[in-house]
Protein backbone atom coordinates (compact mmCIF):
# COMPACT_ATOMS: atom_id res chain seq x y z
CA UNK A 1 0.00 0.00 0.00
CA UNK A 2 2.72 2.54 -0.71
CA UNK A 3 1.73 5.86 -2.45
CA UNK A 4 2.83 5.26 -5.89
CA UNK A 5 0.62 2.09 -6.16
CA UNK A 6 -2.44 4.13 -4.10
CA UNK A 7 -1.85 6.44 -7.32
CA UNK A 8 -2.43 3.68 -9.60
CA UNK A 9 -5.23 2.25 -7.73
CA UNK A 10 -6.90 5.77 -8.34
CA UNK A 11 -6.44 5.88 -11.86
CA UNK A 12 -8.19 3.14 -12.35
CA UNK A 13 -10.49 3.84 -10.12
CA UNK A 14 -11.51 7.44 -11.55
CA UNK A 15 -12.34 5.56 -15.19
CA UNK A 16 -15.85 5.33 -14.07
CA UNK A 17 -15.96 8.28 -12.65
CA UNK A 18 -14.79 10.14 -16.04
CA UNK A 19 -16.92 8.22 -17.88
CA UNK A 20 -19.97 9.12 -15.57
CA UNK A 21 -18.98 12.89 -15.93
CA UNK A 22 -18.27 12.75 -19.52
CA UNK A 23 -21.70 11.51 -20.56
CA UNK A 24 -23.41 14.56 -18.37
CA UNK A 25 -25.42 17.15 -20.55
CA UNK A 26 -23.91 20.46 -20.67
CA UNK A 27 -20.27 21.88 -20.51
CA UNK A 28 -19.48 21.38 -16.93
CA UNK A 29 -19.28 17.60 -17.19
CA UNK A 30 -16.79 17.82 -19.87
CA UNK A 31 -14.76 20.10 -18.09
CA UNK A 32 -15.14 17.95 -14.83
CA UNK A 33 -14.20 14.72 -17.12
CA UNK A 34 -11.26 16.72 -18.72
CA UNK A 35 -10.41 17.40 -15.15
CA UNK A 36 -10.36 13.75 -13.89
CA UNK A 37 -7.99 12.81 -16.71
CA UNK A 38 -5.57 16.00 -16.28
CA UNK A 39 -5.09 14.59 -12.61
CA UNK A 40 -4.63 10.52 -14.07
CA UNK A 41 -2.22 11.97 -15.90
CA UNK A 42 -0.34 13.56 -13.47
CA UNK A 43 -0.71 10.57 -10.85
CA UNK A 44 0.79 8.22 -14.08
CA UNK A 45 3.96 10.79 -13.91
CA UNK A 46 4.24 11.44 -10.03
CA UNK A 47 3.95 7.28 -9.25
CA UNK A 48 6.32 6.22 -11.57
CA UNK A 49 8.68 8.86 -9.92
CA UNK A 50 7.67 8.23 -6.52
CA UNK A 51 8.29 4.61 -6.88
CA UNK A 52 12.10 5.17 -8.25
CA UNK A 53 12.97 7.92 -5.58
CA UNK A 54 11.77 6.70 -2.78
CA UNK A 55 13.03 3.06 -3.58
CA UNK A 56 8.87 1.52 -3.62
CA UNK A 57 8.92 0.06 -7.04
CA UNK A 58 7.06 -3.39 -6.59
CA UNK A 59 5.73 -6.03 -8.99
CA UNK A 60 2.49 -4.86 -8.61
CA UNK A 61 2.84 -1.85 -9.73
CA UNK A 62 4.96 -2.63 -12.68
CA UNK A 63 2.00 -5.19 -13.44
CA UNK A 64 -0.88 -1.96 -12.44
CA UNK A 65 0.68 0.53 -14.09
CA UNK A 66 0.89 -0.10 -17.48
CA UNK A 67 -3.25 -1.68 -17.02
CA UNK A 68 -4.40 1.44 -15.39
CA UNK A 69 -3.00 4.18 -18.70
CA UNK A 70 -3.91 1.46 -21.51
CA UNK A 71 -7.74 1.51 -19.39
CA UNK A 72 -8.04 5.09 -18.88
CA UNK A 73 -6.92 5.96 -22.82
CA UNK A 74 -8.74 3.27 -23.97
CA UNK A 75 -12.01 4.42 -22.44
CA UNK A 76 -11.74 7.98 -22.97
CA UNK A 77 -10.85 7.05 -26.75
CA UNK A 78 -14.36 5.20 -26.78
CA UNK A 79 -16.34 7.58 -25.21
CA UNK A 80 -15.16 10.31 -27.69
CA UNK A 81 -15.66 7.91 -30.27
CA UNK A 82 -19.35 7.19 -29.00
CA UNK A 83 -20.35 10.83 -28.67
CA UNK A 84 -18.24 11.39 -32.15
CA UNK A 85 -15.61 14.41 -30.88
CA UNK A 86 -13.50 11.25 -32.30
CA UNK A 87 -15.12 10.83 -36.03
CA UNK A 88 -14.41 10.05 -39.78
CA UNK A 89 -11.20 9.74 -40.31
CA UNK A 90 -9.70 10.66 -37.33
CA UNK A 91 -11.30 7.47 -35.82
CA UNK A 92 -8.18 6.09 -37.88
CA UNK A 93 -6.13 7.84 -35.31
CA UNK A 94 -7.85 6.21 -31.76
CA UNK A 95 -7.75 2.73 -33.83
CA UNK A 96 -4.14 3.12 -34.62
CA UNK A 97 -3.38 4.21 -30.87
CA UNK A 98 -5.47 1.20 -29.59
CA UNK A 99 -3.89 -1.50 -31.70
CA UNK A 100 -0.50 -0.09 -30.67
CA UNK A 101 -1.60 -0.40 -27.13
CA UNK A 102 -2.59 -3.75 -27.33
CA UNK A 103 -0.05 -5.34 -29.56
CA UNK A 104 3.03 -4.15 -27.12
CA UNK A 105 0.75 -4.92 -23.84
CA UNK A 106 1.10 -8.65 -25.53
CA UNK A 107 4.96 -8.44 -26.93
CA UNK A 108 5.82 -7.28 -23.12
CA UNK A 109 4.09 -10.06 -22.15
CA UNK A 110 5.68 -12.56 -23.95
CA UNK A 111 9.38 -10.55 -23.91
CA UNK A 112 9.04 -10.87 -20.84
CA UNK A 113 8.52 -14.96 -20.68
CA UNK A 114 11.72 -14.93 -22.36
CA UNK A 115 13.49 -12.27 -19.55
CA UNK A 116 13.60 -9.93 -22.63
CA UNK A 117 13.48 -6.21 -21.50
CA UNK A 118 12.38 -3.81 -24.07
CA UNK A 119 12.88 -0.36 -22.09
CA UNK A 120 10.77 2.49 -22.44
CA UNK A 121 12.08 4.85 -25.23
CA UNK A 122 12.25 8.83 -24.99
CA UNK A 123 9.99 8.79 -27.83
CA UNK A 124 7.24 6.66 -26.86
CA UNK A 125 7.42 9.14 -23.61
CA UNK A 126 7.07 11.90 -25.92
CA UNK A 127 4.21 9.84 -27.93
CA UNK A 128 2.32 9.20 -24.53
CA UNK A 129 2.55 12.91 -23.39
CA UNK A 130 0.67 14.14 -26.63
CA UNK A 131 -1.38 11.79 -26.93
CA UNK A 132 -3.02 12.25 -23.07
CA UNK A 133 -2.26 16.19 -23.96
CA UNK A 134 -5.02 15.40 -27.12
CA UNK A 135 -7.11 13.32 -25.19
CA UNK A 136 -7.39 16.56 -22.84
CA UNK A 137 -8.41 18.99 -25.08
CA UNK A 138 -10.78 16.57 -26.40
CA UNK A 139 -12.20 16.00 -23.28
CA UNK A 140 -13.21 19.34 -23.30
CA UNK A 141 -14.02 19.28 -26.51
CA UNK A 142 -17.58 21.50 -27.44
CA UNK A 143 -16.79 23.43 -24.14
CA UNK A 144 -13.58 24.08 -24.93
CA UNK A 145 -14.86 25.61 -28.45
CA UNK A 146 -16.69 28.12 -26.38
CA UNK A 147 -13.47 29.58 -25.13
CA UNK A 148 -10.80 28.52 -27.79
CA UNK A 149 -12.82 27.61 -31.00
CA UNK A 150 -9.95 25.61 -31.73
CA UNK A 151 -9.66 23.27 -28.72
CA UNK A 152 -11.68 20.30 -30.75
CA UNK A 153 -9.17 20.61 -33.70
CA UNK A 154 -6.22 21.28 -31.81
CA UNK A 155 -6.73 18.20 -29.74
CA UNK A 156 -7.32 16.05 -33.39
CA UNK A 157 -3.89 17.15 -34.78
CA UNK A 158 -2.54 15.92 -31.07
CA UNK A 159 -4.38 12.61 -32.07
CA UNK A 160 -2.90 12.75 -35.39
CA UNK A 161 0.81 13.37 -34.62
CA UNK A 162 0.39 10.67 -31.48
CA UNK A 163 -1.01 8.14 -33.92
CA UNK A 164 2.21 8.70 -36.20
CA UNK A 165 4.43 8.40 -32.97
CA UNK A 166 2.41 5.33 -32.11
CA UNK A 167 3.31 4.02 -34.89
CA UNK A 168 6.94 4.37 -34.75
CA UNK A 169 6.88 3.62 -31.58
CA UNK A 170 4.68 -0.06 -32.01
CA UNK A 171 7.27 -0.55 -34.89
CA UNK A 172 10.45 -0.44 -32.82
CA UNK A 173 8.98 -3.10 -29.92
CA UNK A 174 7.92 -5.20 -32.90
CA UNK A 175 11.39 -5.01 -34.55
CA UNK A 176 12.99 -5.81 -30.91
CA UNK A 177 10.55 -9.07 -30.56
CA UNK A 178 10.94 -10.12 -34.12
CA UNK A 179 15.13 -9.56 -33.38
CA UNK A 180 14.48 -11.90 -30.25
CA UNK A 181 12.76 -14.57 -31.96
CA UNK A 182 14.84 -14.87 -35.00
CA UNK A 183 18.36 -15.06 -33.07
CA UNK A 184 16.70 -17.96 -30.80
CA UNK A 185 15.94 -20.22 -33.88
Amino acid sequence: MSLPNILTYGRILAIPALVACFFVKGDWGRWVAMWIFIAAGVSDFLDGYLARAWEQQSAIGRMLDPIADKLIVAAALLMLAADQTIAGWSLWAGVIILCREILVSGLREFLGTLAVSVPVTRVAKWKTFLQMLAIGFLLAGSAGDKIWPYTTQFGLTLLWISAILTLYTGYDYLLAAVRHVMTED
